[in-house]
């Protein structure tokens, strides 16, 4: 298990803003926080050393691209044994339909993410890359309608920094005239 990092409010600051977009400018992301570009610039290279950062992505919507079905693939496999598990998680991280694989504790031993392109693809899919492998007990297939994304990822017992205001930013705050 990968050992938690100490942050402080200007990292958990630094961290809920490029969760909210990556590309923020060095200089945006130090006026939106209250530090100095260079304090931002060296806090952003700590957390990718520490491992905190992985990396940036671009995501995609799978419907523009013609894959506007998703679905949650619940998956048994029988025997759940190491050498079966291996390449069987490599074959099905290298369907094109796939965004994600999870590896369960219970009855299900795996969840796949899919988007396709319609029904008659989603039924395709589980026949001919789940169903019709010998070590693939059961197949139970969920259709998503929607989906929200969430966060941002902090450390338990972390707040959620406040936005600030100032030049530039939106107060939240209520003002009253008398």
């Amino acid at each position: 298990m990968a050992e938690s990092v100490v942050l402080d409010p200007v990292d958990l600051h630094i961290l809920r803003l490029l969760q909210n977009d990556a590309r923020t400018t060095y200089r945006d992301l130090a006026a939106q926080v209250g530090v100095a570009a260079s304090t931002c610039l060296d806090r952003v290279a700590r957390l990718r050393r520490a491992g905190v950062i992985l990396g940036h992505q671009l995501r995609l919507d799978p419907a523009r691209l013609g894959r506007g079905l998703q679905a949650l693939l619940s998956v048994q496999l029988r025997p759940h044994r190491r050498e079966i598990v291996g390449p069987f998680v490599e074959r099905i991280r290298a369907l094109p339909e796939s965004l994600a694989v999870f590896h369960l504790a219970g009855p299900d031993d795996y969840l796949v993410h899919v988007a396709v392109a319609d029904t008659a693809d989603l039924q395709r899919l589980v026949l001919d890359e789940f169903t019709s492998r010998r070590e693939v007990a059961r197949v139970e297939t969920r259709l998503i309608f929607q989906r929200w994304d969430c966060g941002p990822v902090l450390p338990p017992g972390a707040a959620v920094p406040a936005p600030r205001s100032g030049p530039g930013t939106q107060s939240h705050a209520q003002s009253r005239i008398d």
